[in-house]
């Protein structure tokens, strides 16, 4: 039974013919089997970016609490040692779908995810070394969600061209689904508590900063479930015909290549350095967040937890509505217009962020007064009996004395502006990166993009632990904004030749 041609932007209604009369793409059951399955990748990045933001929050005071020899400095590599595994894994795993089913690397990276959440819940077990342990279970975290390489390249195979922006930006949005959710969670679980309930038979403390990565260990084993039960493996051309793959090959459909034509190689490489340079500027933004705001507002870990997880949780929402809205405003701008004026509104954001006018931080002076007391898991000031959480801006950070507050409205507006930027800016790069390779198998290709935001994500909190700390905000935010604005000049350096494959060689007219 055939159907009749609906919007091409609607999931449930892809082109079931072709141009020719009597060709039928594809049937109904090959329709709902292809999408099903683009559905559970869906879930699949949902639950990686979980991995990822439903401790990102509270990584900081957890590190304080485990082990007091932790800076900020080490911060910024336990942050970055998610990515540096996801840098590793994601051409890895890339490769691995490119010739064997996508269920092969699929389940061996969340099986790794789920074991690597377990670790993190423990990592306060050991009598020294604490924060290497909390080190190797982001590493192996991250090492675990290289699968959006593979994620990707799927999503980008199972689509025609018309349907592919759309399909990417729904992957988008179940990606900041997930970084809605991981914080929102997180400011859930700060309702547990430092302390928690300890289960002695497994030597393990269910508090506010081991619950979550439990959770993310039980939603990957949900994943693994749905894979087995649901995922079927499909791939089309780019006008939805129907063509073999690992696992499913229809009758009568020819399985060589569409086109020999080479692939563009500038275009190629431009789309990961753009893409590198958004997803570091946004990793600088996720890791400062809650050491800028403890240090600004003087607030305490369980309030830097609690706030930010509202605030990224805000800018989820606002993400999943960018989401939806560039597949309609795609349309008429086009995806390299969108992107130009997601990294304007990126750069508008950060100079928000410098530092103005003659109000300071108030200053922490628990590293140098006599009353500091050093003999427990937290660096605590004493009084009497009890013990007081320091706050304010470290006095050992010279500029906390000589810079300027950021005002909470400077923050507030920032976040909005990234939270409108970000988005549309990955949505156009992953989506234009599909288009540019075509038809040729994308899971090598999709892997070196995921390894590029990956190598952002691994060196962005280390830029930053460092230039915050020892500069201060204003040169951190500074640069920043000189990063963006270079980005900006390579992208209208080649804004003529980020097109789709089909369309540089004739096959589709723009």
């Amino acid at each position: 039974m055939m159907a009749s041609v609906m919007d091409d932007d609607d999931e449930r209604s892809p082109l079931l013919r072709s141009s020719d009369p009597g060709f039928i793409v594809e049937t109904q059951q090959e329709l709902k089997s292809r999408w099903w399955s683009i559905r559970v990748m869906y879930l699949t990045m949902f639950l990686s970016s979980v991995g990822f933001s439903i401790v990102v929050t509270s990584i900081w005071p957890y590190l304080q609490k485990i082990d007091p020899s932790a800076d900020t400095s080490f911060l910024g590599w336990v942050i970055a040692s998610y990515s540096l595994g996801q840098m590793v894994a994601s051409p890895l795993f890339g490769l691995w779908s490119n010739h064997r089913p996508k269920r092969e690397p699929l389940v061996v990276s969340i099986s790794i995810l789920i074991a690597a959440s377990c670790l993190y819940a423990y990592v306060h077990v050991p009598s020294s070394h604490n924060k290497y342990y909390m080190l190797v279970a982001r590493a192996l975290v991250g090492f675990g969600s290289g699968n959006v390489a593979v994620v990707r390249s799927y999503v980008a195979g199972a689509t025609s061209l018309s349907e592919r922006t759309s399909a990417m930006a729904n992957i988008s949005a179940f990606q900041a689904l997930g970084f809605i959710l991981g914080p929102a969670f997180q400011a859930v679980f700060t309702l547990i508590g430092e302390i928690g309930v300890t289960f002695k038979a497994i030597d393990l403390q269910l508090n506010m900063y081991t619950a979550p990565s439990l959770m993310g260990a039980f939603l990957g084993i949900v994943n693994i479930i749905l894979i087995f039960a649901i995922f079927r493996e499909h791939r089309v051309d780019d006008h939805g015909r129907h063509i073999g793959s690992i696992n499913y090959e229809p009758e009568g459909t020819d399985t060589a290549n569409d086109s020999e034509e080479p692939v563009d190689q500038i275009a190629i490489v431009s789309s990961n350095i753009l893409f590198f340079i958004i997803l570091f500027v946004f990793a600088i933004f996720e890791t400062i967040s809650t050491p800028l705001t403890m240090d600004m507002y003087a607030w305490t870990r369980t309030q830097a937890v609690f706030y930010n997880g509202i605030i990224l949780a805000a800018i989820g929402i606002e993400s999943i509505i960018v989401f939806i809205t560039v597949k309609i405003v795609s349309k008429k701008t086009g995806e390299r217009m969108l992107l130009l004026g997601g990294l304007v509104t990126i750069w508008v954001g950060f100079f928000i962020l410098l530092p103005w006018g003659k109000q300071y931080p108030s200053i922490q002076w628990r590293d140098i007064q006599n009353t500091t007391k050093h003999n427990s898991s937290f660096l605590v000031s004493t009084s009497g009996n009890h013990t007081i959480e320091p706050t304010g801006c470290p006095a050992t950070q010279s500029w906390c004395f000589y810079t300027p507050i950021i005002h909470l409205a400077q923050y507030i507006t920032s976040d909005i502006l990234i939270g409108l930027g970000y988005p549309a800016c990955m949505v156009m790069c992953y989506t234009l990166y599909s288009k540019i390779i075509g038809p040729k198998p994308q899971g090598v290709y999709m892997g070196w993009l995921t390894a590029a935001g990956s190598a952002a994500r691994t060196l962005g909190p280390v830029f930053v632990s460092e230039s915050y700390t020892h500069l201060g905000p204003r040169w951190t935010f500074g640069m920043i904004c000189g990063i963006v604005a270079s980005s900006l000049l390579h992208l209208v350096a080649v804004y003529k030749r980020l097109i789709a494959f089909s369309v540089r060689y004739g096959k589709i007219q723009q």
